[in-house]
């Protein structure tokens, strides 16, 4: 296939987290079918099932379960012989609601989830792919990556750290032949929405939020979530998977791959504002979607 590196032998092989539907369930797809070997993985064992009855090596992972990780990350190694060629980081949740409101074990649960499972994943298949001296690491991150929005505060952390540990991790493997990129969503037409809105009866519910002086925002963003109407900006997960395949696929991939206009909006805007204007049309901007 052209432009794809000459030092990855054949068959290609990926690890991708989050398949049980949207991006992951489409970047499996769409990987088979260029002539990956895909090794697919997901949280509930009924959606491995259902994987592997759709023919893929499936496996079940947790982000916040470490023996899931390390049982699929050496499971994938061996079928492999150490020779995996790329991981993609995919599958994170959001619980929205102002900080002040959020207990700490939200934070925690979605920060295992969201972040440190991503780092023991990536450590358990760093040596072996080192050793390669060849392979693609890419993360799945978020317009919220870039800006912080309010209401979004949890989420926008956990990307925050996302895109430090992934500009760090890349400069620390320059010059071994691994390859780190960001691809950074905005709106995405998956379950992201109605998990949110799960996570947020969860943690907030509604005692919760009777008694916030958030009240009539959460009441608001509710009917917005259960609307589940596509905006004006929203494209489908395969505009993600096409930023994938050239950052698996490409003699040079990029650091990073903005995804939809207000990616690309919000990057400009972060670039060329002070922080009180920044912070002013972030404000507009989140308020703006509701």
């Amino acid at each position: 296939m052209s432009g794809y590196p000459d030092s990855f032998p054949e068959p290609k092989s990926i690890l991708i987290t989050g398949c049980s539907s949207g991006i992951g369930a489409m970047a499996c797809h769409r990987l088979r079918g260029r002539d990956w070997r895909v090794f697919a993985s997901a949280r509930s064992q009924a959606d491995v099932d259902r994987l592997q009855d759709a023919g893929f090596e499936a496996y079940r992972l947790d982000y916040e379960d470490a023996d899931s990780i390390r049982a699929t990350a050496d499971a994938v190694l061996e079928r492999t012989d150490g020779k995996l060629n790329a991981v993609f980081n995919n599958g994170a949740f959001a619980v929205p609601a102002a900080l002040e409101d959020l207990p700490t074990a939200a934070l925690r649960s979605l920060f295992e989830a969201n972040f440190f499972g991503w780092h023991d994943l990536t450590r358990q298949l760093l040596p072996a792919m080192r050793a390669n001296r060849s392979g693609r690491i890419v993360q799945c991150s978020s317009v919220l990556g870039l800006v912080a929005l309010k209401y979004r505060g949890a989420y926008t952390a956990s990307k925050f750290a996302l895109e430090a540990y992934s500009d760090t991790l890349r400069q620390e493997l320059a010059g071994t032949g691994l390859h780190v990129s960001l691809i950074e969503p905005g709106p995405i037409a998956t379950k992201f929405t109605e998990n949110a809105l799960a996570n947020f009866d969860r943690w907030i519910g509604e005692d919760g939020s009777n008694s916030s002086v958030y009240r009539e925002t959460y009441e608001k963003q509710r009917r917005r979530m259960e609307a589940g109407e596509p905006g004006p900006f929203k494209l489908g997960p395969e505009a993600v998977v096409k930023k994938l395949i050239h950052a698996l696929e490409a003699k040079r991939p990029r650091a990073r791959y903005h995804v939809t206009v207000p990616t690309t909006v919000m990057a400009v805007a972060k670039r060329v504002l002070p922080t009180g204007l920044l912070d002013r049309f972030c404000i507009w901007a989140a308020d703006g979607e509701k």
